[in-house]
């Protein structure tokens, strides 16, 4: 047995199989739907689009979208290929343990944590610029410098990190409801832009 050896698939359906591995399933097509959906619109639509038209690209800015679009389709298709020939959760660790091997897999599987930790970083930081713009523009407080994004200690992207820590600790039912919110404030933000840009 070599550091590249393969899992089936019937012996990943297997073990998945197993009372000790097995996860309830709670989430429903809506549910998957409303996450997917949140994942791909992200924290860096409302800010990075402006400053890269702004800045960078001007009108060609939505032709980066349209190539990012076809781009984001053939990796959902990807994935939608894998995950009917690989029935069993995991994601990309168990569609490379399948297909490449274990070693393969094994870094894969410690990419996607590492994904996952900057991902939750960059997204607190977005929220916590955010948090601090609203409290200035509505409410006209002003965070001390040392607190912020830009000073020695970041405490709301902290504070917002432990939050939604807190709320994926009590449960998938509460944190899809809490995905469902947040996802349909930004898809009625982005409808807003796009029918006030229209004119």
């Amino acid at each position: 047995m070599g550091i590249m050896r393969t899992k089936s698939v019937e012996q990943a359906i297997r073990d998945t199989e197993e009372p000790e591995f097995q996860l309830r399933k709670a989430l429903g097509p809506i549910d998957l739907t409303v996450f997917g959906i949140g994942v791909i619109i992200g924290t860096g639509l409302f800010v990075l689009t402006g400053v890269a038209a702004a800045n960078f690209a001007g009108p060609a800015v939505s032709l980066s979208y349209v190539v990012s679009g076809i781009v984001c389709a053939l990796a959902a298709l990807c994935y939608a290929e894998f995950a009917s020939t690989v029935p069993v959760a995991g994601s990309a660790y168990t569609f490379s343990y399948a297909s490449v091997g274990e070693f393969l897999a094994w870094i894969i599987g410690w990419d996607l944590i590492l994904e996952f930790i900057v991902g939750a970083s960059a997204v607190s930081v977005g929220w916590s610029g955010y948090f601090g713009n609203i409290l200035k523009s509505f409410f006209g407080i002003s965070l001390p410098q040392s607190i912020t994004p830009d000073g020695v200690v970041n405490v709301p992207g902290i504070a917002i990190a432990l939050i939604l820590t807190a709320i994926l600790v009590v449960g998938i039912r509460v944190s899809s409801s809490v995905n469902i919110a947040i996802t349909t404030i930004k898809l009625v933000v982005v409808a807003f832009f796009i029918v006030v840009g229209i004119f």
